[in-house]
């Protein structure tokens, strides 16, 4: 099971305020005010820098960081479970039109579902991962 978790280094900033990096995805980086603003703000970059992986036909980073001094951050569940169908399309070997044959949908609608930037209702992306095989799970654990 995917988690689209990885490992961000907290350090304090030049000026003022808190910098995030993720040694495994060198794109995200941000800044928050503090320490909770930071990690906030850490979930957005986390997401928007994962979504242009797909988008110029990358694989996904394998989360490899370890250490003590880095913190676990998830993207947000919307984007998780975006990031799920992109890379099941991708490993999936299927074009756009067998998707949109197997969902019952118009081409035009897969298309919206397979960009990274279109914002998705989470049914939609439900039912393209069963399409391809796969299913969506969802989980709650403490904060």
């Amino acid at each position: 099971m995917q988690m689209f978790e990885y490992r961000a280094l907290f350090e304090p900033g030049d000026e003022a305020g808190v910098v995030v990096t993720f040694p495994d995805v060198p794109e995200a980086i941000t800044q928050g005010d503090d320490r909770a603003d930071a990690y906030a703000q850490a979930r957005d970059a986390l997401g928007l820098a994962l979504l242009t992986y797909p988008r110029r036909g990358l694989a996904l980073p394998v989360p490899k960081a370890r250490g003590r001094d880095l913190v676990a951050i998830a993207v947000d569940p919307e984007v998780a479970a975006k990031l799920a169908v992109l890379e099941a399309f991708r490993n999936a070997g299927i074009s756009k039109t067998e998707l949109a044959r197997r969902l019952e949908r118009d081409e035009k609608e897969v298309r919206r579902i397979l960009d990274p930037m279109h914002a998705t209702k989470l049914p939609a992306l439900a039912q393209a991962l069963e399409a391809m095989g796969q299913r969506l799970v969802i989980g709650v654990e403490a904060a």
